[in-house]
C-alpha cells in the first residue's frame, strides 16, 4: 500500500517542485502554496459528490460518443475545473503575494496538483480500479494533464489580474480554456476509438508545448526580471 501511495503522489510532487523552481524571480510563500495543495485536495470531496449527481443526467439516447462527451465535458471537466477555479479565485485573487504573472500559473497548478494527487490515491487504492498499473498510467497521463490544465487556468487568471481593462474576459477564459482542454482530453480517451489515439498523442504533445510557452511568456513578463 505504501508503494502505491508513493507512486500516486510522486508525479504531483515532482511537478510541484519543478514549477516552484521555474518561479525564479520572486518565490511564493510556502504557507500559501501549501494551502493551495491542501484545498485542491479537499475539494475532491465535493467534486466526487457533484460528479456522482451530474452523472445521473446522462441522456438515455446519447449513444457511445454522446455518453463519452457528457462524461468528459459535463461531469469531469466542468465540475473539476469549476471547483479548482473557485479555490484559486478565493485563495489568491486579492492576495498581495500575487504580484507577477507567473504567480497565477504557480497557484493554479499547485491547486490542480493537490487535487490530482488526492484523486490518484483514491484511484490506486480502489479495489476494483486500483493497483500498480493504474498508478503508473495515471502518473504518466492524469497528473501531468491536471498540471497542464492548471497552467492554462493560471495563465489567463494572471492576465485578468494584470490587464484590468479586460479582467472579465480573461477571468472567463481562465475557466473556459481548461474546461475545453480537459474535456477534449477525456473525450478522446473515453470514446474508445483506436484511431483517435493518434490524435491523442498529438494532442498531448501540443498541450506540453502550449504549457511551456505560457510559462515562458509569464516568466518574461515578470516585473522582477533584471
Amino acid at each position: 500500500m505504501s508503494a502505491l501511495i508513493s507512486v500516486a503522489l510522486a508525479p504531483a510532487l515532482i511537478a510541484a517542485i519543478y514549477l516552484y523552481m521555474r518561479d525564479k524571480y520572486e518565490k511564493e510563500p510556502w504557507h500559501l502554496l501549501g494551502f493551495g495543495v491542501l484545498y485542491g485536495g479537499l475539494v475532491t470531496v465535493p467534486i466526487v459528490h457533484t460528479e456522482n449527481f451530474v452523472t445521473r443526467f446522462i441522456p438515455n439516447t446519447a449513444g457511445v460518443l454522446g455518453e463519452a462527451a457528457f462524461l468528459a465535458f459535463a461531469v469531469a471537466a466542468l465540475v473539476e475545473e469549476f471547483y479548482k477555479y473557485a479555490v484559486l479565485f478565493f485563495l489568491v485573487w486579492r492576495n498581495r503575494n500575487f504580484n507577477e504573472p507567473f504567480d497565477g500559473i504557480v497557484y493554479a497548478a499547485f491547486i490542480s496538483l493537490g487535487f490530482a494527487g488526492t484523486e490518484n490515491v483514491l484511484y490506486v487504492l480502489n479495489p476494483e480500479l486500483g493497483g500498480m498499473e493504474t498508478a503508473l498510467s495515471r502518473a504518466l497521463f492524469a497528473v501531468p494533464g491536471h498540471a497542464l490544465f492548471g497552467i492554462a487556468m493560471g495563465y489567463y487568471f494572471a492576465m485578468a489580474r494584470f490587464e484590468p481593462r479586460r479582467k472579465f474576459y480573461f477571468l472567463s477564459l481562465a475557466l473556459l480554456m481548461p474546461f475545453l482542454l480537459h474535456g477534449t482530453y477525456n473525450f478522446i480517451l473515453l470514446s474508445q476509438m483506436p484511431y483517435l489515439m493518434v490524435v491523442f498523442a498529438a494532442y498531448v504533445v501540443w498541450l506540453w508545448i502550449s504549457g511551456f510557452r505560457k510559462m515562458r511568456a509569464h516568466i518574461k513578463a515578470s516585473p522582477f526580471a533584471p
